[in-house]
């Protein structure tokens, strides 16, 4: 396990090494595998002072998750009288400490990108936070983002991580770990603004970013829906007095599908690879 001087020291050195914002995230994400869950925490030091105030502020609403931050310190459940020896004080260096929102928060915080809101809920009710969001199975699986799982009883989200390419998430539960699209309860995908483009593993530079855009069905809203609407008005189709709204409703639907009816696609209303591709030769022929 890394030590926080480590990696604050890695993130420094890869800024200087011109990688785009995707390949910065991924980097960082990796780098703090294993480091500890501390709810309401991000990114501070893992330390028994900051775990004890973190704790003594949740005792009287969250018994649960004060026992559990206590639990997780050999100093404050009294197994030991310091530090020495503890997995998340590697060498004798401090490490960092998250919640699930805490460690997508600090990652993207590291590349310039903020994404507001007090838990993953609100991250993701933020509509400002983010240039395209979507459902899981729709996300281009090359891109770096934000990952959610919605809790259909609540209404909810229950928890968020990084995807960070090909299927592969790295989230915070228990501790800093990695898992996979395919786990269960990952839904949502959302895209932050200042994000750009794609990880391609083995490659650096900001060659290495490539623009892929998300599936867009009925409900999806932002930029990319912007695009697909400028692109059917650029090629006469008619979107009543919504015009470029960026929301995918009922009426960029029924232009979507005389769009691809028009061009020979499968005729669904769905923006996905084939109708994007599509659309970007078309409005190239003019």
């Amino acid at each position: 396990m890394n030590s926080a001087a480590y990696v604050d020291n890695d993130i420094n050195n890869w800024k200087t090494m011109g990688m785009s914002k995707a390949e910065l995230v991924v980097l960082i994400a990796e780098d703090c595998i294993g480091w500890p869950y501390v709810y309401g925490e991000r990114g501070a030091y893992d330390t028994p002072a900051k775990r004890r105030s973190r704790a003594d502020a949740l005792d009287a609403g969250m018994p649960g998750e004060a026992a559990a931050i206590r639990k997780g310190c050999q100093v404050l459940n009294g197994s030991r009288g310091d530090c020495s020896g503890c997995r998340y004080y590697p060498g004798g260096a401090k490490t960092r400490c998250f919640d699930c929102r805490g460690f997508t928060y600090w990652v993207l915080l590291q590349v310039g990108i903020t994404i507001n809101g007090a838990g993953a809920t609100s991250q993701w009710n933020t509509d400002a936070n983010w240039k395209a969001k979507g459902r899981i199975e729709d996300m281009p699986s090359g891109q770096v983002c934000c990952v959610f799982m919605h809790n259909s009883k609540t209404g909810k989200m229950d928890h968020t991580g990084l995807h960070v390419g090909g299927g592969k998430i790295i989230h915070c539960s228990g501790e800093v770990k990695i898992g996979k699209t395919t786990d269960k309860g990952w839904t949502h995908f959302a895209v932050p603004v200042g994000m750009e483009g794609e990880f391609n593993a083995g490659h650096t530079g900001a060659s290495a970013a490539v623009v892929t855009r998300p599936t867009l069905r009925k409900g999806a809203s932002g930029p990319y829906v912007v695009e697909c609407q400028e692109d059917l008005l650029k090629l006469g189709y008619d979107l009543a007095h919504y015009g470029a709204d960026g929301k995918y409703g009922n009426i960029t639907m029924r232009e979507v599908r005389k769009f691809q009816r028009a061009q020979g696609l499968a005729v669904d209303g769905i923006c996905g690879p084939k109708t994007w591709a599509a659309l970007d030769a078309a409005v190239t022929r003019g």
